[in-house]
């Protein structure tokens, strides 16, 4: 059977539902996303050549605030995707507790394909399409796999033009020269930093190896940041082309450089580097794995085989509901994206605020304000666990959960 992150979605949604007993009817309209927009994006290639890409922008809920999430531009898009990371960033924004709905889009196409003309012919094509659904006050992309501060850069001077003046809160993500937020690129891995320091106050841990499936934005950052602010050793991390593993720990400047300078993994060489595959990472010897790539890479065939005590999840979606089963039964602890990620959403929040405010923060602000709300999550949701005995991410969903149920009777339906 194919996967299919938004079944994955429903089925956890359902599970959260019926332990915290609330009815199919409360949370029915969760399953089912506002709105879903397909379409066509035709752009001339630096060749002269006319080529037609496909792209989406699906909202699922509005029920707490505009919605909010990234655009993705990966050659595997799909609509079942898009819906999925829709709905987690529903269930995201209601645990930290911003006033944000759950959004995203995606287009299907492999960016490193394209010319740096032609992907702002794509973005800008993509913008121009999704128009009538995106606004400040309506939905604010972000970047995602595949897009950067760049893309948004573009979105924005392109939904500007459309109105006839700039608009920078139409997007988060952009560069600080127009609107975007100190600290902003930095987020999601500080996020995943202090959910890792929380987890390892929590244990009573003063030393860990930890182990980074992916080594892009969030990845390298999280990996840079835990290494230099926890002191813990990253004894592996990798990209699309594999992995790096040193028992002893990583020389994070060293592999940090080398990224930098678009390096691959699979070409990178020191004294006591081993080269594993990605699945490989995933069953190393470690204390601490953050799956930091795509979703659907932790299987119940791995979950089995997995040597860490513990997951935080970076990426969205990187365990399936049957590895879960496993993970629990062998009591590995799983602090579920939705939690562990969201500090990306979170400073998307603030450089939103700062826009339609006009006033900007310094970065020490940013990221006193991040640790604030991450710290609250962290703990509404090990509450929510501990009174209901269920995993994290279990008490994740219910958490956000009531939440949105609580804001649905509050609102009620219109018309009646």
């Amino acid at each position: 059977m194919e996967y299919n992150p938004f079944l994955n979605f429903c089925k956890v949604l359902d599970e959260a539902a019926a332990t915290a007993k609330i009815a199919p009817e409360d949370y029915e309209v969760l399953k089912h996303p506002e709105r879903e927009l397909k379409v066509a994006l035709p752009i001339i290639r630096d060749n002269g050549k006319l080529e037609v890409f496909e792209g989406y922008r699906v909202q699922h809920s509005s029920l707490r605030g505009p919605c909010k999430g990234g655009i993705r531009f990966h050659q595997d898009v799909n609509v079942d995707e898009v819906k999925a990371l829709a709905a987690w960033m529903t269930f995201k924004c209601a645990i930290v507790n911003i006033p944000y709905g759950g959004g995203k889009g995606g287009v299907k196409v492999d960016p490193h394909t394209l010319s740096e003309s032609e992907l702002e012919k794509l973005t800008r094509r993509y913008t121009a399409a999704i128009l009538p659904l995106i606004g400040p006050q309506q939905d604010i992309p972000a970047p995602d796999v595949g897009t950067n501060a760049q893309s948004m850069d573009w979105l924005m001077d392109t939904y500007s033009m459309m109105r006839g003046y700039a608009v920078p809160g139409v997007a988060t993500g952009k560069d600080i020269e127009v609107g975007g937020s100190l600290g902003r690129t930095e987020a999601t891995g500080r996020g995943i930093m202090t959910v890792t320091r929380l987890v390892a106050e929590k244990h009573g841990i003063k030393k860990a190896r930890v182990a980074v499936q992916g080594a892009g934005n969030v990845g390298s950052i999280s990996a840079k940041l835990i290494a230099k602010n926890l002191g813990f050793d990253i004894v592996a991390i990798s990209d699309v082309s594999g992995g790096i593993y040193n028992a002893d720990g990583l020389d994070m400047n060293s592999v940090g450089a080398f990224l930098a300078k678009k390096g691959l993994l699979k070409d990178y060489s020191a004294q006591g580097v081993k080269h594993i595959t990605n699945e490989e990472l995933l069953m190393c010897e470690c204390d601490i794995l953050i799956p930091a790539a795509l979703e659907n890479q932790i299987t119940a065939g791995i979950a089995e085989k997995l040597k860490a005590s513990i997951i935080i999840e970076a990426a969205n979606g990187p365990t399936s509901v049957e590895a879960d089963a496993v993970l629990a039964s062998r009591n590995i602890d799983v602090y579920p994206d939705i939690l562990s990620n969201a500090g990306g959403v979170v400073v998307s929040y603030f450089e939103w605020a700062q826009n339609l405010q006009s006033l900007y923060w310094e970065e020490a602000d940013v990221n006193r304000m991040l640790d604030k709300v991450m710290v609250r999550a962290f703990g509404d949701v090990e509450k929510t666990a501990e009174e209901y005995g269920v995993t994290l991410r279990l008490a994740a969903y219910i958490t956000a959960l009531k939440r949105l149920t609580r804001a649905a009777k509050l609102r009620g339906i219109f018309p009646r």
